[in-house]
């Protein structure tokens, strides 16, 4: 069946060719966005605010456990949609009656969303209501354009819906208006799915809706292949992934992840931009693999003859900007780690990391609250959000818990026993955690912690003070030589913000980055490698800074309150598709 409406769509755009019509033209003059339409005759409703309305029912649909009704004013010849619970009680067309709720708008129309019936003395008119909110747009000529996505053709007449990345229109075709030749030869040529322009004079109808009545219709891009069966709702997780732009045309909530992941990255800009930090651009391939612990992707580059690493971080690189002399600086881009993929891990990623001379940990404490505030604030206007079923508040300092007093709290054991690498394997292995015989000592702290603390870590939590085995390029403790001055920003389990007072005395860099050698010989794969060049911009002088890296994409897991890392990338890394 797919294949037999391609031909025939196929068939169609050809006859057209020969007619002399350009199924895809150059281009389509418009004089506004379809959400700009809305913005300007659809007022925004009080979320809050309790409505009385009576009018009379016009007609009753039954909806799962809901009636929907439309109620048509008492005296004029419009309409509001009313959405009740069932269990309310029994509803007529031709009853007069009132109802009490909240307005919204639902695929386009005023609804009051209602709890109860009320006295119909005590409401207001179905007019009264509207006129506050849906504003007459007094036929004016608009010429806009979007995607088909419903077309329903009763004969003399058609409605339908174009989209767009920002919301959708209601369109009318009229036979009257356009000639009967007209309307049959646009009904001919269209599907859902096509990509279409119309001219024509804004009106509402009797339910309120927005709508173009279309003087002249431009087929713009053919859709040659139909739209998913019921794509108004597609579920199947992995043609989501795979297809994303079915996704973003068939699922509302996909384009409005995306339009809030945009939003948090303005924000972030706008922060940083702010408090006098550069955005600046490093090399994606790198010589050595360094500034994080991770696997890389090795390539090659042919005209040179050399192996190249996708980066891991660019931290080496910003740091050294920072030698140079640009104090502030940080970078927005893709990361690359050759490791599992699960829901919080996708081989290439998105970070931001910046460092800032003059600043240590602590600061960057301060900041990163700052910050996560005003990106949700930003985005979705509170600092109380949920997140898999978890309520969060960013509103209260967040909490701050020191690596080693945790684990104690949880085992009774202290730092020294974690510190001695022959005990801390023994009770990795009675924990049976895997792999523990192999495990270099610093691989085994970050399980046991994993194990023991990061489970209870909803809220939001500094974890802070880490040791120095499991930190390569953090400054020693000013008050524990096992330690380092870092921290993680841990939420609902999940690791959002890593920071330190950056390592800046070359000679102990040097010994961190052989320790890591050490470790990869030990079969560590994620240990770092000895980068020469860093070292040498480290001996010019680094001066005190604080650099600190921010995962996006589990930001914005965070914001949009998805489980799951491939909801928030666009195009995140799949198998490939079997033939």
């Amino acid at each position: 069946m797919p294949e037999e409406i391609i031909e025939s769509r196929k068939e169609l755009v050809e006859n057209m060719k020969k007619e002399g019509k350009n199924p895809y033209p150059y281009k389509y003059e418009i004089t506004t966005t379809l959400d700009k339409i809305r913005e300007r005759y659809e007022k925004s409703v009080p979320k809050d605010k309790v409505f009385k309305i009576k009018g009379r029912i016009k007609r009753v649909s039954k909806r799962e456990d809901k009636y929907l009704i439309r109620l048509a004013d008492l005296n004029e010849p419009i309409e509001i949609q009313v959405s009740i619970p069932q269990s309310v009680g029994k509803f007529a067309p031709k009853q007069e009656v009132a109802f009490e709720g909240k307005l919204e708008r639902i695929d386009g129309k005023l609804t009051l969303i209602a709890d109860k019936a009320i006295p119909v003395e005590e409401a207001e008119d179905v007019i009264a209501i509207k006129n506050q909110f849906d504003l007459d747009p007094n036929r004016e000529k608009v010429s806009v354009a979007g995607r088909l996505i419903a077309l329903r053709d009763q004969g003399k007449a058609a409605f339908g819906h174009i989209q767009d990345a920002d919301g959708k229109l209601q369109v009318y075709f009229n036979k009257d208006n356009l000639g009967e030749e007209k309307y049959k030869e646009i009904m001919d040529i269209l599907d859902i799915g096509d990509i279409i322009g119309v001219k024509g004079e804004l009106f509402r109808t009797m339910t309120g809706e927005l709508t173009v009545e279309v003087k002249e219709a431009t087929l713009l891009a053919k859709s040659l292949r139909a739209l998913p069966e019921k794509w108004h709702g597609l579920k199947d997780v992995e043609q989501r992934y795979r297809h994303r732009y079915l996704d973003l045309i068939a699922n509302k909530k996909a384009r409005e992840i995306f339009k809030i992941r945009s939003k948090a990255i303005k924000s972030l800009r706008e922060y940083l931009d702010s408090k006098g930090f550069m955005e600046v651009e490093t090399p994606i391939l790198q010589s050595v693999a360094s500034g994080a612990m991770a696997k890389p992707f090795i390539t090659h580059h042919n005209a040179l003859d050399m192996d190249l690493f996708l980066r891991i971080a660019p931290e080496l690189y910003l740091k050294m900007l920072v030698v140079g002399g640009f104090n502030r600086v940080y970078e927005i881009g893709r990361n690359f780690r050759n490791e599992g993929i699960d829901t919080t891990h996708n081989p290439e990623f998105t970070m931001v990391e910046f460092y800032g001379a003059y600043l240590d940990y602590n600061d960057l404490m301060e900041m990163t609250e700052e910050l996560i505030r005003k990106i949700l604030l930003d985005t979705v206007g509170t600092l109380k959000i949920t997140w898999e079923g978890q309520e969060l508040d960013f509103e209260k300092p967040f909490r701050r818990l020191r690596f080693f007093d945790a684990l104690k709290e949880k085992t009774g054991k202290d730092k020294e026993f974690f510190l001695d690498e022959d005990k801390a394997r023994e009770f990795a292995k009675e924990l049976n955690i895997p792999k523990a015989e192999s495990l270099t000592h610093s691989k085994l702290l970050d399980k046991l912690f994993e194990h023991f603390i990061e489970e209870d870590l909803i809220q939001p939590t500094f974890v802070i003070d880490f040791p120095k085995v499991l930190s390569p390029l953090a400054k020693t403790h000013r008050e524990d030589e096992d330690l380092v001055e870092r921290f993680e920003l841990i939420v609902n389990k999940k690791e959002i913000a890593n920071a330190y007072t950056e390592l800046n005395d070359p000679e102990e860099q040097r010994k961190r980055f052989l320790q890591q050698l050490k470790e990869k010989a030990e079969g560590d794969e994620e240990a770092m490698e000895v980068d020469e060049n860093f070292l040498m911009a480290l001996e010019y002088g680094l001066p005190p800074t604080g650099g600190e890296g921010i995962g996006i994409d589990r930001l914005v897991m965070m914001l949009v309150d998805t489980p799951s890392i491939r909801e928030v990338i666009l195009f995140p890394t799949l198998r490939p598709e079997k033939d």
